[in-house]
């Protein structure tokens, strides 16, 4: 199958993969361009895997104050020059991140934020509602671990469904980032502020 310079543009604007990347990736998978996709989807991984150790200490605090002023989202992102943090892509990304903090309200950035203590007391009182069930053990923990999952995908930034694009995890977000910009992205801390609520959320 030919491989046209628009397939070429669609796929290299959906994956953020070099030219020479989509054109060879459309060729691999003979122009089906899910294959195609998914592949490169795959390397980026892979790559975003390899930079995950590289020290990140540049970035930007992105900020979004939503419409009436009510309520704002603060992110920090930590990327490993400013160049990068210079860049278009980049600028975007934190935006979106701070919106995302704003309407999906996390209170952790990743699982290891998790204090232990919450972590237990919450796992505590998914096991107390199940006790009466009559379910035998095993299937018991089945159902905490799927109720802790859940609680994850609610409370962690990076586990939570992007709000622009449900299918994608803020995670999944993050590491097509390091795919695009070729440098190791992280996200280090956010806070949320909202007219009238004690305290805030910040993590």
């Amino acid at each position: 199958m030919a491989i046209s310079a628009d397939m070429i543009k669609e796929l290299r604007a959906q994956t953020g993969a070099g030219v020479l990347d989509c054109k060879k990736a459309l060729e691999a998978n003979n122009g089906d361009f899910e294959k195609a996709a998914d592949s490169l989807r795959q390397k980026g991984l892979a790559a975003a895997a390899k930079k995950a150790s590289r020290e990140a200490n540049e970035g930007l605090v992105g900020t979004y104050v939503h419409t009436g002023s009510k309520v704002a989202g603060m992110v920090e992102v930590n990327c490993e020059t400013d160049f990068v943090a210079r860049t278009e892509a980049f600028q975007t990304l934190v935006r979106d991140l701070a919106m995302q903090v704003v309407a999906a309200r996390p209170l952790y950035v990743r699982r290891e934020d998790i204090p232990a203590d919450v972590l237990a007391a919450k796992q505590a009182e998914f096991r107390a509602e199940m006790a009466n069930s009559g379910k035998p053990a095993d299937i018991v923990e089945r159902i905490v671990e799927g109720k802790a999952d859940k609680y994850f995908q609610e409370a962690l930034l990076l586990e939570q469904p992007f709000i622009k694009d449900p299918s994608v995890t803020i995670g999944d977000l993050v590491t097509q980032a390091i795919a695009k910009l070729g440098e190791n992205i992280k996200v280090r801390r956010f806070a949320r502020l909202e007219v009238g609520e004690e305290g805030g959320a910040a993590a």
